[in-house]
């Protein structure tokens, strides 16, 4: 009876799943081969070294966090503003993605190569703030501000520990939304 090789993308999402926990030093192969229960012979089948399996990582997390999250706003369709808000739930406040762009945007602080793929991304996002904001604003510099801003609070807002006095943390970024978004 033949064996049964652990798919690429298994490995692919472990090692993703490590980099979340522990950045880009607790993916190691044989680490990964115990978590998926497998011995570290099947991953050579699919990458040459621990840097391709990286490269891989750093591809899922690029069109998972760009492609599909632009291809899912536009399928479900909705006001530019609505469009803006569903970005920002996909990536930034889901279980999945959150985690991973959080351990690459620390991974980028040390590695030029990930800075530069991180970079790319981010200007993905910015390109898509800057065209749903230029819809209802028209002023170039507030399009830019507004979209700098929108950025920010969206990460930004899971490293900030304040308190908010009586409001929670969601009345205050809800609110944040409907400043930025010239929402009533």
């Amino acid at each position: 009876m033949a064996t049964t090789r652990t798919p690429r993308d298994k490995w692919i999402e472990e090692g993703l799943r490590a980099l979340a926990d522990g950045g880009p030093d607790a993916v190691r192969v044989e680490a990964l081969a115990k978590r998926l229960g497998v011995t570290k012979g099947g991953f050579y089948g699919f990458f040459a070294d621990r840097d391709a399996l990286l490269t891989a990582m750093l591809d899922v997390w690029e069109r998972e966090s760009i492609d599909e999250v632009i291809d899912r706003i536009e399928i479900e369709g909705g006001d530019p503003k609505t469009k803006i808000h569903r970005a920002g739930m996909l990536t930034f406040s889901n279980d999945r993605l959150l985690p991973i762009d959080l351990a690459v945007r620390d991974w980028a602080r040390r590695d030029e190569a990930v800075a530069e793929r991180l970079r790319r991304v981010d200007n993905r996002r910015m390109e898509l703030l800057r065209e749903m904001i230029g819809t209802f604003c028209s002023d170039p510099d507030e399009v830019e501000a507004r979209s700098l801003l929108a950025f920010c609070v969206a990460i930004g807002a899971h490293f900030l520990a304040a308190d908010h006095g009586d409001r929670t943390r969601a009345q205050v970024l809800t609110r944040a939304a409907d400043l930025l978004l010239n929402r009533p």
